[in-house]
């Protein structure tokens, strides 16, 4: 067995021996196990110089020889990796932050020829990127990178057509930091006969809703991502077999574009999390996985998750706040407590979404989250307005936001965590208006909007948050259930610990769909408005 494969098993281990020891029902919190994997930064200094020698005008520029006068962690140490980034850095701003090299589908060699050749600067940059429109999105740091690309109708010689008539967007991550995650379903996948030579390890797959390309350069794992549905093409709906040829041509066209070799990251292990001492005589939470009976999808029960995967501060400004169904409410017939409030995991109820945690692949992906009434004799009348509860900042982060996109993602790149929190039903308008877009940088805290009820169109849902999160692993960005990281980040928020009730629930993961059956629930439901409405 290799080191490599050594390693995995030694952390797979490590986590199962820890969760053994604090079972579900010892209503213990744990962190997350990450692993770092090594990275070849001497391969990803070979292929750029194969990639800057197909064009002679231009290989004499960079110089490959590396400085020994210098520490190794210094950038001056790999000469032609700085020249690198000062070519890309104009495109990709940031780039040199990322802790692994950046593979995106731009030729450096061929725009420093053109402009050797004295180009006019009006040519678009996606002459250069295999007729990708200039970058959407860029995120690099110390975890490593993100990016997205568009791709239009008709762009691409040779390209097949589509029926799909909307620009298709890719996604690329390259990260130094792997979730290691009880996952059944993950790592599966099958080869790509067009791409294989390019990347030997590539494999294929349709989960969460993308088709995805996972595969491992310089001993770093990659992985490319389209939104997509496995079913028939229409102009407003990108199957996935219409996906799978920009993908390859997005695929083909990678170079080294960046980056910056950096101290290694290191392993994090799993540990209980802590929590205050006292205990609250309010809040009161039902286990992870208590879902309302029947509430999931083909009735089966919720996933019992009992790791926080993120020491964040709670997403409403303040409290009381409470995490409950939006859609069945009227099913909850849990006896109410003589005083304060109580939380009910909702993460798995029965949507249209794939969600690999949940029993049979489907579920809502996050959580609801309502503010409370204001308690008797709160100081100030508008401290519980329910039009204007404010949102912040759950960590220090890099917004992920088109301007017409509804939700807002939050993307933590440092040296122990690469994780997403995304926000729902806030009003696109006042994100907009408030800058909340692609690469802005929030504080913790720091206030990005009002809980409120878009969902479509202003009114299309009850005034709540819908928050959910991300980890990056194997197989990509993955959904994980958020409810214990909330429960943890409200803690700290009220300063004193909820009290568990209810049932103890017992979940195990189920082996994600690929395909809608046909009693899942769709459309989706409205969130807010019953379904026995």
């Amino acid at each position: 067995m290799s080191r490599k494969a050594n390693r995995f098993v030694w952390r797979a281990l490590a986590l199962l021996s820890l969760l053994a020891s604090y079972p579900v029902a010892a209503d213990e919190f744990h962190s997350p196990s990450l692993t770092a994997p090594r990275i070849e930064w001497r391969a990803a200094i070979d292929q750029l110089r194969t990639e800057i020698n197909t064009r002679p005008m231009v290989a004499g520029d960079f110089v490959f020889v590396p400085r020994r006068t210098v520490s190794r962690f210094d950038p001056r140490a790999m000469p032609a990796l700085l020249q690198l980034n000062g070519v890309t850095s104009q495109f990709f701003r940031g780039i040199a932050r990322s802790s692994v090299p950046v593979l995106l589908p731009f030729d450096a060699a061929a725009y420093l020829d053109a402009q050797r050749s004295g180009a006019p600067s009006s040519l678009s940059i996606a002459r250069y990127q295999a007729d990708f429109n200039p970058v959407d999105m860029f995120d690099a740091g110390p975890a490593g990178y993100s990016a997205s690309f568009s791709f239009e109708p008709g762009a691409g010689d040779g390209m097949p057509s589509r029926v799909f008539a909307k620009p298709v967007e890719v996604q690329i991550t390259g990260s130094a930091l792997i979730y290691d995650i009880a996952d059944p379903t993950g790592g599966k996948g099958e080869p790509v006969k067009a791409v294989s030579a390019q990347y030997p390890d590539i494999r294929r797959f349709i989960r969460e809703g993308y088709v995805r390309y996972a595969f491992t350069r310089f001993g770093v794992a990659y992985v490319v991502s389209i939104q997509c549905l496995d079913s028939v093409a229409k102009p407003r709906r990108l199957a996935c077999k219409e996906a799978y040829p920009v993908a390859e041509r997005f695929l083909r066209a990678l170079r080294v574009a960046g980056g910056s070799r950096m101290r290694p990251l290191r392993d994090v292990a799993p540990d209980v999390t802590d929590r205050p001492p006292e205990r609250s005589a309010e809040f009161t939470y039902r286990p992870s996985g208590d879902i309302i009976p029947n509430s999931g999808y083909r009735k089966q029960n919720g996933h019992a998750d009992v790791i926080a995967y993120s020491q964040i501060r709670f997403p409403l400004e303040k409290f009381p706040a409470i995490v409950r169904s939006q859609s069945y409410a009227k099913r909850d017939k849990s006896e109410a407590p003589t005083r304060g409030y109580v939380w009910r995991d909702n993460f798995c109820e029965s949507r249209s979404f794939e969600v690999w945690q949940c029993g049979g692949g489907y579920g809502h992906q996050g959580e609801d989250i309502v503010a409370g009434e204001c308690p008797p004799g709160s100081e100030g009348s508008d401290r519980c307005d329910p039009k204007q509860q404010g949102v912040v900042a759950v960590r220090d982060a890099t917004v992920i936001r088109g301007s017409k996109d509804q939700a807002a993602t939050l993307q933590v790149n440092s040296r122990t965590e690469h994780i997403r929190f995304r926000y729902m039903h806030m009003n696109p308008s006042a994100m907009n208006a408030d800058g909340l877009v692609n690469g802005r940088t929030v504080a913790e805290g720091e206030r990005i909007g009002l809980v409120s009820n878009y969902m479509d169109h202003p009114a299309g849902t009850s005034r709540h948050l819908h928050f959910d999160v991300q980890v990056f692993t194997r197989d990509g960005w993955i959904w994980v259930s958020p409810y214990v990281t909330l429960i943890s980040a409200y803690e700290r928020l009220i300063r004193a610990r909820g009290r568990e009730t209810g049932p103890e629930i017992a979940g195990t993961a189920q082996p994600v769909a690929h395909a809608l059956p046909e009693d899942v629930v769709k459309p989706d439901q409205r969130e807010g408005s019953s379904e026995e409405n």
